[in-house]
């Protein structure tokens, strides 16, 4: 009985070892299958994914396919102009000038790659979309990848609003910029010239300045630039270069005297010079530069339209100095008012007539329009100047009439430069051009002209000088003084008019009747004056010694001393009077001579020798007859110019220094 309780117990043990040992090996096997189980339970998602589409509805599963292929078929033709376009980047990041045209037909590729991306990149994009919407809408993907497949397309529509090609059409247009710019400055040479060749072969026009070859690869790469909204760009790099290459010609002519302004000048004799070189460098400016720029715009730009190249043109003229130009007239019209300045504005004005029609030719376009105003404003100005001045003449001249002759009854500036000044008008050079002016003058004002009314003014003006004269002879309280202004201004009238246009119009008796006052106011002046001297050497008592020796010496010199007060007197005051014609001068002095020094030299010769041994001598014979003629061939004589008066002679001090100023009041004639 205890033996089999024993082998109760003993098994019983054995099967409580057993399990101990099967629980152990549990737990162990339990604990290596933790993270296996764990591993499973991470796949379980993607697997449950992966078998969704065996889940999905069988109709989905057979239509998606069709969807994918619609889908994928565009989207693969994107792809290869995306790798087409990348294909052409290294050629066109090169130079273009070893092949403009190899370089032109490659831009053109590129812009039809991304012509094609612009028109199908979207297309394929919504075809895209509208397969993931249709997967996620049967639930045949993974919510995870469509989010993610979204993410990428919506990225893809951004990026098609921007540059396809990374930048490079950009670049290469850059770069066609920058060839344009090369051709232009390489070709674009300054015009070799001289300040004095400026005014020879006016007439020549200028050719077209670049090679056809130049012109032809400038008008194709024009075309490609145009095409992409570059035209400004293009214009300004050509208005640059060609606008620069101009005023390069026209440094050599040294034309700083445009920028001069009113203020820097006195009248308008102190740039006389100026203005003369002004007509020249215009013209030369106009007919050898402007006019190659004109025809130049036209060859580059003609198959753009008329409007762009006159505008390309018109800003190449403005920028090289045209307005420069236009300026510096405007200033000479803005300068006080003198007979000089009239003179220049006639000057400016026959420049502006003789270019009139290369104004409007190459001006009158509608981009214009600034340099055509300012044309037309200067031309108004001219013209309102030279008229008014012309109209004045008369009147300035009457008011100098109260004013006093000059002290040393020298001719006045005024009838010197009145007589000089109205040939001029009446000259070749000007009568056109002021007979022009007035007419238009007077057009603007609806009233006629007639040349006559040219002529009678001047005459009037000459009258009015004559009238000025004859109050001036009468203005003097020494009547020999007047004698000899009036003998100086008749002579002057009567020589300085023979043979000219004024003399003309004057008349042979006007000429003679002041030839014939010349020689009356001659006479009364020798006779009033040295003509009295020798009445001084009287020989009354000194005939046989009449009185004695003793009686006769001092006969002599009394009436020596009297000849030599008188002679002294005379000779000092008259020895300031002027006589600038020589031929008059030379003549009176000659008279004067044979009317005192025979009667000197025979007085001397007879009766010196009675005062000669006198110890008091020199004091009587003060003069050898050598000596007095000499001293009377010398007077008159006009005194040294100086430098500050070689201007041009004025009406009066009225107008200061130089020509008349119309614009100040009288003080004196001199």
């Amino acid at each position: 009985m205890e033996g089999s309780r024993m082998e109760n117990l003993v098994r019983a043990e054995k099967s409580l070892r057993l399990s101990l040992e099967k629980s152990k090996s549990v737990g162990l096997a339990l604990e290596r299958a933790g993270p296996r189980l764990a591993e499973i339970r991470q796949r379980l998602p993607s697997l449950g994914s992966a078998v969704r589409p065996i889940r999905a509805e069988r109709d989905a599963l057979v239509a998606v396919g069709g969807h994918i292929n619609r889908a994928v078929g565009p989207a693969a033709a994107v792809l290869k102009v995306f790798d087409a376009v990348h294909g052409l980047e290294k050629s066109l990041l090169s130079d273009p000038r070893s092949d403009i045209a190899g370089y032109l037909s490659v831009l053109k590729r590129l812009q039809e790659a991304l012509r094609f991306l612009g028109d199908n990149c979207g297309l394929a994009i919504q075809w895209l979309e509208d397969i993931v919407e249709y997967l996620e809408d049967n639930s045949v993907a993974d919510q995870v990848y469509l989010a993610n497949l979204k993410k990428e397309l919506k990225n893809l529509r951004e990026s098609q609003h921007g540059e396809l090609d990374g930048g490079l059409l950009d670049a290469a247009l850059r770069k066609l910029e920058d060839e344009f710019r090369l051709l232009l400055t390489e070709n674009s040479v300054p015009l070799p010239m001289s300040a004095t060749a400026a005014g020879d072969g006016m007439a020549c026009i200028a050719p077209s300045p670049l090679p056809v070859s130049v012109v032809q690869k400038l008008q194709a790469i024009l075309g490609r630039l145009i095409a992409n909204d570059r035209l400004d760009r293009c214009v300004g790099i050509y208005v640059e270069v060609r606008s620069s290459n101009v005023r390069a010609s026209l440094q050599a002519l040294n034309l700083d005297y445009l920028e001069i302004s009113v203020s820097e000048f006195n009248d308008v004799q102190s740039i006389e010079g100026y203005i003369a070189q002004w007509g020249k460098h215009l013209e030369f400016a106009v007919k050898h530069l402007f006019e190659a720029e004109y025809k130049l715009c036209n060859d580059v730009f003609e198959r753009i339209g008329l409007d762009v190249w006159m505008g390309c043109f018109s800003k190449i003229a403005a920028q090289a100095g045209i307005l420069a130009f236009l300026q510096f007239g405007k200033t000479v019209t803005e300068s006080k008012k003198d007979p000089i300045k009239l003179l220049k504005l006639l000057d400016i004005f026959a420049s502006l007539s003789k270019l009139r029609l290369d104004f409007n030719r190459l001006f009158g376009g509608g981009p214009c329009v600034e340099i055509q105003n300012l044309t037309r404003d200067l031309i108004k100005r001219v013209i309102d100047g030279a008229a008014e001045i012309f109209w004045e003449l008369f009147v300035q001249v009457e008011l100098q009439r109260p004013n006093p002759p000059p002290v040393d009854g020298n001719v006045p500036r005024l009838v010197s430069f009145i007589t000089d000044y109205c040939n001029k008008l009446l000259g070749d050079d000007y009568k056109p051009i002021l007979t022009q002016v007035l007419i238009i003058h007077r057009s603007w004002k609806r009233q006629s002209f007639q040349e006559k009314l040219l002529v009678t003014e001047i005459l009037n003006i000459v009258k009015a000088v004559e009238q000025n004269v004859e109050t001036w002879i009468k203005a003097y309280d020494d009547p020999i003084l007047s004698h000899f202004f009036a003998m100086n201004n008749h002579w002057h009238l009567c020589k300085h008019l023979k043979g000219t246009k004024l003399g003309e119009l004057l008349g042979d008796s006007w000429l003679r009747e002041h030839e014939q006052y010349k020689e009356y106011y001659s006479t009364i002046f020798l006779r009033d004056s040295w003509g009295k001297l020798p009445g001084h050497l009287s020989r009354e008592g000194l005939i046989l010694f009449s009185g004695g020796r003793a009686t006769a010496r001092d006969l002599v010199k009394k009436r020596l001393k009297k000849f030599n007060e008188v002679f002294d007197e005379m000779y000092t005051k008259q020895s300031s009077w002027i006589m600038p014609e020589r031929d008059l001068r030379e003549k009176t002095c000659q008279l004067i001579v044979q009317a005192v020094v025979p009667v000197y030299r025979s007085y001397m010769q007879n009766y010196g020798p009675l005062v000669e041994q006198d110890a008091s001598s020199t004091k009587y014979a003060k003069y050898t007859v050598q000596k007095l003629e000499e001293m009377l061939l010398c007077l008159y004589r006009p005194r040294p110019v100086r430098h500050g008066s070689l201007r041009s002679p004025t009406f009066s001090a009225k107008y200061g220094n130089g020509v008349p100023d119309l614009r100040r009041t009288a003080s004196a004639v001199v």
